[in-house]
């Protein structure tokens, strides 16, 4: 009986270590314009209260997306913001399940969350001056569900409650900056 059952165990992770990324579940996020551990280049950078970025939302391109994927969602959050609780930088939901990248830039797909700048839409970094270079996670979700069904005002914690309750897998990317 115990051997047979470590047979069993061993056959079933040999045939999840060949089953393809894809099939697995194996979501991938990268970048051309923000590089892992890189700092963000002044074009994503905030452009206000001291910072002089432009502000474009970078390109981002995802793959491995698990079967039953429904929509994605994109967030970008500073975990080293001198606020308690962190600071959210873009919440974008209900992007359809056949998206598989945004340009830079991008304002016209999916639903665009109330960020911690009490705006929608992306806003880039601008951590306090002096402050050790803060981490950006990027982070996309491929979801169970279509829709984030939230309200329109709806807090990125709201939205991110119902992201983690819907998610089937998640990738991130982080990179920094400072000044």
């Amino acid at each position: 009986m115990k051997r047979s059952l470590v047979s069993a165990l061993a056959v079933a992770s040999i045939a999840l270590l060949a089953a393809p990324a894809h099939a697995q579940g194996h979501l991938t996020l990268t970048s051309p314009d923000v590089k892992p551990g890189a700092t963000i280049p002044a074009r994503h950078v905030f452009n206000g209260m001291g910072c002089t970025g432009q502000n474009v939302s970078p390109a981002l391109a995802w793959s491995g997306a698990p079967a039953g994927t429904k929509s994605f969602a994109v967030t970008v959050y500073d975990p080293d913001a001198p606020t308690g609780s962190g600071f959210w930088h873009w919440v974008l939901y209900n992007v359809p399940a056949g998206t598989t990248s945004l340009p830079a830039g991008v304002s016209n797909v999916g639903t665009l969350g109330t960020t911690d700048f009490g705006t929608k839409g992306y806003g880039g970094p601008c951590p306090p001056p002096g402050d050790t270079p803060h981490r950006y996670v990027f982070t996309v979700y491929a979801l169970k569900t279509d829709k984030i069904d939230v309200p329109a005002n709806a807090t990125a914690a709201m939205v991110g409650f119902n992201l983690h309750a819907n998610q089937l897998a998640k990738a991130t990317l982080t990179a920094r900056y400072g000044r």
